[in-house]
């Protein structure tokens, strides 16, 4: 407080001044709290696949991106987006953070769950052996196929759409292989088709792309499947786009797939999905053989609902305490200024009103007596017939001794002084009438 407020303060207005600014303090802070959410965990668990496949790959660079922000990142390997979704459902997983893809979550799971974003386009691919004319799904029927592994995203994606062309374990040989297995036993004659559902930077799948004896089936009807599933994108790998000089493919192939994605759980804290967004931009954002620059990450909608903060992240960038300062350091200044904004709310009014205050109540002790002892004045001076001496002086004794009670603060001594003179002037006039009545003849 300044030296004026200060000198404008009794002992018990410093007491009280102190209390209520205790409370208001108090208050303010506790509203603080409640909007100030925990400091970001530094360790985080990252759900990601098989250890061959793209989605452990990408996971490695996620970790070495976070690292650098002093977050430790704990690489989970799954069989992939089907062990993913139930790890995230269960709380008492540790997984945060989870690689996921469309049409593996049901409506019902996705509620429970956010998207961070979505990384890349990830197609269907059904090989088969080179010279068989296959065009439909429906031509699998008594075949052997590989449909990936249990808790897989290839077998999440795959059986609904088998199961729509009429396709299911009465009628074919449905084995869960991986797509390394897959691929070896279809190369061995093991199988009639391998299913594998994956980014094309995936080694098995750029493998089957460039083997002679193996070739993608075409999905003429990829339109059909687009309307009847939400989840489901038409691709088109262009002529050419594996490899220019061997004409891998050697036509355009019409593919079905859906959309990466990178999934958590809703209270994820938005410090550390600011993170991901930003290590998913670094990842993500390059041409791919599906994705035009720059369009990923993004926050369009595939399944799941689309995480608040990471969709304002996507749109507006960083804060601007982020450009300028460390990341953990800017972390704490922002959580700081959610700390200071309600006090400084609360303490600037008081501070500013509170000189103000002071006054007023300082003058209010003096002025009250005041305005009784000029009461008493007017009594005095107009009373007519029996004067009432006694109480006239017992009034005065009882504002002289009120007015001695008083803790005047310094600014105010003057006036107090002045009171008291006052009451004394009074005094000369009650006991002036009271030697005029004594000598009035009786």
């Amino acid at each position: 407080m300044s030296r004026e407020t200060l000198s404008l303060m009794s002992r018990r207005d410093v007491v009280r001044a102190a209390l209520l600014v205790a409370a208001l303090v108090a208050g303010a802070l506790w509203v603080s709290f409640q909007l100030l959410q925990p400091a970001p965990p530094r360790r985080i668990v990252l759900a990601s696949g098989a250890e061959d496949g793209l989605y452990h790959k990408y996971a490695q660079r996620y970790r070495a991106l976070l690292a650098r922000d002093g977050v430790t990142v704990d690489v989970r390997t799954t069989q992939g987006a089907g062990d993913n979704l139930a790890l995230l459902l269960d709380p008492k997983s540790g997984v945060d953070v989870a690689f996921m893809q469309g049409g593996v979550a049901t409506p019902k799971q996705a509620e429970r769950l956010v998207m961070l974003a979505s990384l890349y386009y990830e197609p269907m691919w059904v090989f088969h052996r080179a010279g068989e004319l296959w065009v439909r799904l429906s031509r699998l029927e008594g075949k052997r196929v590989a449909i990936g592994l249990p808790g897989s995203g290839t077998r999440a994606f795959i059986e609904p759409l088998l199961a729509a062309n009429g396709i299911g374990a009465d009628n074919a040989t449905l084995l869960p292989l991986g797509a390394t297995d897959a691929l070896a036993a279809l190369r061995a004659g093991g199988i009639d088709a391998a299913v594998m559902v994956g980014g094309a930077r995936t080694d098995a799948i750029i493998a089957a792309l460039r083997d002679p004896t193996l070739e993608l089936l075409d999905f003429q009807r990829a339109d059909a499947y687009q309307r009847r599933f939400p989840h489901v994108a038409k691709l088109t790998l262009p002529e050419g786009a594996i490899d220019l000089g061997k004409d891998i493919p050697p036509r355009d192939i019409t593919l079905i797939g859906t959309r990466s994605m990178l999934a958590a759980r809703e209270d994820l804290h938005p410090v550390l999905v600011n993170m991901l967004i930003d290590a998913a931009r670094d990842i993500h954002d390059d041409q791919g053989y599906f994705e035009a620059a720059g369009e990923f990450p993004n926050a369009s909608p595939v399944d799941l609902p689309v995480s608040v903060h990471a969709d304002r992240h996507l749109r507006f960038g960083s804060r601007l305490l982020y450009h300028y300062l460390p990341f953990w350091v800017a972390a704490f200044v922002e959580r700081m200024i959610i700390v200071a904004v309600p006090l400084l709310v609360v303490l600037v009014p008081v501070f500013n009103f509170l000189p103000q205050f002071l006054r007023w109540r300082a003058r209010s002790r003096i002025y009250r007596w005041y305005g009784e002892l000029a009461l008493l004045e007017r009594d005095v001076a107009t009373r007519r017939g029996e004067l009432p001496i006694e109480k006239w002086l017992a009034d005065l004794d009882r504002i002289r001794r009120a007015v001695e009670s008083i803790e005047t603060p310094k600014a105010f001594a003057s006036e107090a002084y002045t009171l008291r003179e006052h009451v004394a002037l009074v005094r000369r006039s009650v006991l002036e009438r009271a030697g005029g009545a004594k000598a009035a003849p009786g």
